[in-house]
């Protein structure tokens, strides 16, 4: 992923405020969040003793942000140099690394929460909720000029194959009784 965001003073499309509310929801795909998220999560998680889950968002997310380093390398695409960069970045570009780390990290817990729902529109909106935001941090990553819009559209299509890879990896291991459902 790329690193620590700092808000620049190049003219930007649209009200100041703007570049404020942009950086402030793409920094919810930046490293330092989504750690945060993951612990905070997998505390929760081992003080219920749901092992079994714990093991499987750090590996799903760990894995995937090693895969999009991996990624990265082998395109080693350059960022757009269209427009101004309205955040300081300092990796390549292709694929967006919040983009795809954002849908990981966040489509892997709503399926986890949804699984733990009694109702289907609770489960609804454990995914939707989580697909909104992968979406809007991969939209703020093209508004403020880091990343090309197939940047993030890889990212997002590399992170949802990902993230539904271990969805069914945890709907095997609930068959065999060793992930628990809120059911």
């Amino acid at each position: 992923m790329s690193g620590r965001n700092s808000v620049s003073t190049y003219p930007s499309i649209g009200p100041a405020w703007l570049v404020a509310v942009a950086t402030d929801a793409t920094a919810l795909g930046g490293t330092t969040v989504l750690m945060i998220v993951l612990v905070v999560v997998v505390g929760y998680l081992a003080l219920e003793h749901r092992y079994a889950e714990v093991t499987l968002i750090v590996v799903a997310a760990s894995v995937g942000g090693a895969l999009s380093q991996i990624l990265k390398s082998v395109f080693g695409r350059a960022r757009p140099d269209v427009v101004p960069h309205l955040v300081t970045v300092a990796s390549t570009s292709f694929p967006s690394g919040h983009s795809m780390l954002a849908m990981v990290t966040y489509l892997t817990l709503g399926a986890l929460m949804a699984r733990f729902a009694t109702r289907r529109r609770i489960r609804t909106y454990c995914i939707g909720v989580s697909l909104v935001l992968a979406l809007v941090i991969g939209v703020t990553r093209v508004y403020l000029g880091v990343h090309y819009p197939t940047d993030v559209l890889a990212g997002w299509s590399a992170g949802l194959a990902w993230a539904l890879l271990w969805w069914l990896v945890a709907r095997a291991l609930q068959y065999r009784g060793q992930v628990k459902t809120g059911h």
